[in-house]
């Protein structure tokens, strides 16, 4: 009978605790690593392991998991003699949720002469999406570590979307998030025009839903109440998503085009 696979997971916040929940709720092995002890309290509680640091958490781990916010914290706790890649088991593979840069990964590829399969994972979704199982993950790297993860991120994702190459799932997800960065800087300036012909916003975003200018965009604004509800939840990430696909492309050697035109000139602050 083999042994069951050790789930190890860093970056249980907003996002990452209820990816914790739905491990544990699927019969998983999950050790889990945080700073936060109300974090700690709470998926120990679930049934999760506690691991004692990061380096802990790598040793002991089949699968990493990681659902960090940046390249930076990435790095942080990615590198050095105890970070996760010199202490990675053998053979492991290191899943990363960060949206982020290819670079960033492949620099903790290159770190160690020994180092997991690492696969870019970046997201699409919320909270409700994890705890329904229908999160979006998109998933870059070799395609036998890309089929060995998938049942263990089955749990929370469906679809898991295979890219290609290491970075490719990073480039779509970028790619999107500028996308969907313009829809919302457009959102925001036909609401602009609909108030300034004396249209009621919150009018405007329901008859949107039924119309041909509808978008994932306007669906969130009308989900969460309003444009107002929207910008204030929404711009922290978007302006992330924007430095992180300015930083991309400026790496690619290419710019955004039409869709960097977009996001700047919007009435939006990103």
């Amino acid at each position: 009978m083999s042994r069951q696979k050790v789930v190890g997971f860093i970056g249980a916040g907003n996002l990452g605790e209820p990816m914790v929940s739905r491990l544990l709720a699927a019969g998983n092995d999950v050790l889990v690593y945080a700073r936060r002890p109300d974090r700690r309290d709470r998926v120990a509680a679930q049934g999760a392991t506690v691991a004692e640091s990061a380096s802990d958490l790598a040793r002991r781990s089949d699968v990493l998991v990681s659902c960090l916010f940046s390249d930076a914290q990435l790095i942080e706790v990615g590198l050095g003699p105890d970070g996760l890649i010199a202490n990675a088991k053998a053979g492991s593979v290191f899943v990363s949720h960060t949206t982020g840069t290819v670079s960033t990964l492949t620099a903790l590829r290159d770190s160690h002469p020994s180092p997991p399969v690492i696969l870019d994972a970046p997201v699409s979704g919320t909270v409700e999406n994890i705890d329904a199982g229908n999160l979006t993950v998109l998933l870059g790297g070799p395609s036998d570590a890309v089929r060995e993860v998938t049942p263990v991120l089955a749990a929370y994702a469906d679809p898991i979307v295979p890219t290609g190459e290491l970075g490719s799932a990073l480039a779509i997800k970028l790619v999107n998030n500028v996308l969907f960065s313009c829809n919302a800087q457009l959102l925001a300036a036909a609401i602009e025009l609909g108030q300034a012909l004396g249209v009621d916003a919150d009018a405007l975003l329901s008859a949107l839903q039924v119309c041909s200018g509808a978008s994932h965009a306007t669906a969130q604004a009308h989900h969460v109440g309003g444009i107002e509800n929207f910008t204030e939840r929404a711009t922290p990430f978007l302006r992330k998503d924007i430095a992180a696909a300015l930083e991309a492309a400026g790496e690619a050697g290419v710019d955004l085009g039409l869709l960097g035109v977009v996001v700047d000139s919007g009435p939006l602050a990103l």
